[in-house]
């Protein structure tokens, strides 16, 4: 049987395939070990998600875990409105909207969707400016981008790793092993 591919690392994947990896490695370890000062911010805004501290309103969801068979994805959201039909995912700073971050948001999107859940508006929120980014519904294009993207993430195995070589690669919180 397959893993399902967590929805938290599409951003990791688009950045640098070899960054995930690393990242894979080092999980084990303390997180202290690997994590830089936005990786810690974001770690301590999601605990208000996880608590449930974000809103008492019984029509906000909060850090439901969601799954999709079709796609094979596995995740949490951060907060789903179920009157407004609004997906949000939060992130601490959004200096520019990187298609990791709307990918997310789709995979969050057609695991609901999936569950038999209704979402008609997608955002992405910066807490540290409080500005909201209204993302659009995926054109078919865009469906088909996101689906390649997932089949590529499956399929990316160890000789992919050996010859992938990107910007990134030497600008990643996992440099310390130089390659």
């Amino acid at each position: 049987m397959e893993s399902a591919i967590p929805i938290s690392t599409i951003n990791d994947f688009l950045y640098c395939p070899k960054s995930l990896y690393l990242h894979g490695i080092y999980s084990a370890f303390d997180t202290s070990v690997y994590h830089d000062t936005p990786q810690i911010k974001g770690s301590i805004i999601h605990e208000n998600i996880e608590e449930g501290r974000y809103s008492t309103s019984k029509y906000m969801l909060q850090a439901l875990s969601i799954y999709s068979v079709r796609l094979g994805l596995k995740g949490k959201i951060d907060v789903y409105d179920s009157k407004k039909h609004e997906l949000i995912e939060r992130k601490y700073r959004v200096k520019q909207l990187y298609k990791g971050f709307i990918f997310q948001l789709y995979a969050q999107m057609y695991c609901m969707q999936e569950m038999g859940y209704v979402v008609d508006n997608l955002y992405i929120q910066s807490l540290s400016d409080n500005k909201r980014y209204q993302i659009d519904l995926p054109s078919e294009e865009q469906r088909e981008e996101f689906e390649k993207t997932i089949q590529q993430m499956k399929s990316f195995g160890s000789e992919d790793l050996i010859m992938h070589t990107c910007n990134h690669c030497n600008n990643n919180i996992y440099d310390l092993l130089n390659w």
